[in-house]
């Protein structure tokens, strides 16, 4: 695995007493303010306070069951965080490089949680959610009626592909090759990414087929003769290591290699509310980057709570801890995290950001997709909060 820094790395006393103690009331300077969250959980500020400028409780609302790509949102959670296999969500006090920070967080899961629904509509239905994982794609297309603005970028690159079986298909290199042998591509019906691969040639409108339910029985009863949307981060170890009736590798082709460079689960705002939050976005925002150098340079603990978080849920999804260590290793091989074109993790590239509008406006305008007159790079994410000095290597 690849060395990750951060020029802003702070590892304190209080942070060590993190890492060695089960409780952390004793650690820490006796200058420091002493709070207790709506979780219950009595302790030091550290260097980051956040009581003042955010919510009791930050509220994410995450796009589907708990994995390795919101591993940065789960390094936040201080001590013996409180799992809800009811509400599907996992919470606690909400620490940054070891310290508490004055205020809890909240991590909703998406997906059968949500009724499988747009992170965006429910951000919109639960004002609650101050946070929520959207597609940069997504953010065009609700940007009349349900704008939002991303402020930080998880993934550099999204981790969505398709694959296919290498010894059905050995002359298939990417997906267009896909094309000239006729092979039906199961996808979640909705994706504007496939309105793209047909849109622009590299697959026929009559192979899709929307109706993929992230089982892996369709494929498997197929026996390699069709092909199938997934993560990059998750379905090439599942396939071969999970899947009993499958065992065999998959090939696959990133959709960002494909020329549709979306930012996938961006963190974002509802758009008005971005000023009213900016004071806490101000601090948080560089929190979020932070945990994710830290997540990808140690994801142990953290990936120990993503597994019973998703045992407890109970939902049908299964998520093992090889699983996550595979995601981790994955997302770092293929730089689907990173630092982009420059050395500062989760931030926009503006040009990227503009090519993305233009191309998605094309798509939803020839769907007759209301979306918004003004709809620009800059009013469906923003590098505002982002702090340029915390990178990952």
């Amino acid at each position: 695995m690849r060395r990750i820094h951060t020029t802003r790395t702070v590892l304190s006393v209080a942070a060590l007493c993190t890492l060695g103690a089960a409780t952390l009331t004793a650690c820490g300077g006796s200058d420091s303010e002493s709070t207790e969250a709506a979780s219950g959980y009595s302790g030091e500020i550290g260097a980051v306070d956040l009581s003042e400028s955010c919510p009791a409780t930050v509220v994410v609302q995450t796009d589907w069951n708990p994995e390795a790509e919101h591993g940065h949102l789960y390094e936040l959670l201080g001590p013996d965080p409180t799992i809800d296999a009811g509400a599907k969500s996992v919470s606690g006090p909400l620490f940054a490089s070891g310290e508490y920070t004055g205020v809890d967080v909240e991590i909703r899961s998406g997906g059968p949680a949500i009724g499988f629904q747009q992170v965006t509509a429910q951000m919109y239905q639960d004002t609650d959610i101050m946070l929520g994982y959207v597609d940069s794609d997504q953010a065009v297309q609700n940007s009349l009626n349900n704008p939002t603005v991303g402020v930080f970028a998880p993934l550099d690159i999204n981790p969505q592909m398709i694959m296919w079986d290498p010894e059905t298909y050995p002359d298939v290199a990417r997906i267009a090759d896909l094309k000239d042998e006729g092979t039906r591509v199961l996808y979640f019906e909705g994706n504007a990414y496939m309105d793209y691969l047909t849109g622009e040639g590299s697959l026929d409108p009559e192979q899709v087929d929307g109706s993929y339910d992230g089982s892996p029985s369709n494929f498997v009863a197929a026996g390699g003769s069709v092909a199938q949307q997934g993560y990059a981060s998750a379905e090439p170890f599942i396939y071969e290591n999970e899947v009993a009736e499958w065992g065999k590798p998959v090939a696959y082709e990133l959709l960002h290699d494909t020329g549709y460079p979306i930012y996938k689960s961006m963190m974002a705002v509802r758009s008005a509310e971005l000023e009213d939050n900016s004071a806490c976005l101000e601090m948080l925002v560089p929190v979020l980057q932070q945990a994710e150098v830290e997540y990808f340079s140690d994801p142990d603990r953290t990936n120990a709570v993503i597994v019973d978080a998703v045992e407890q849920f109970n939902t049908g999804w299964v998520y093992s801890a090889e699983l996550a260590d595979f995601a981790v290793e994955a997302m770092l091989d293929r730089e689907i995290v990173g630092n982009g074109p420059d050395s500062t993790v989760g931030n926009f590239d503006e040009e990227r950001l503009a090519e993305i509008v233009g191309m998605v406006t094309g798509i939803y305008e020839a769907a007759d997709v209301a979306i918004a007159e003004d709809v620009a790079p800059e009013t469906i994410a923003t590098n505002r909060f982002i702090d340029p000095a915390i990178g990952m290597n």
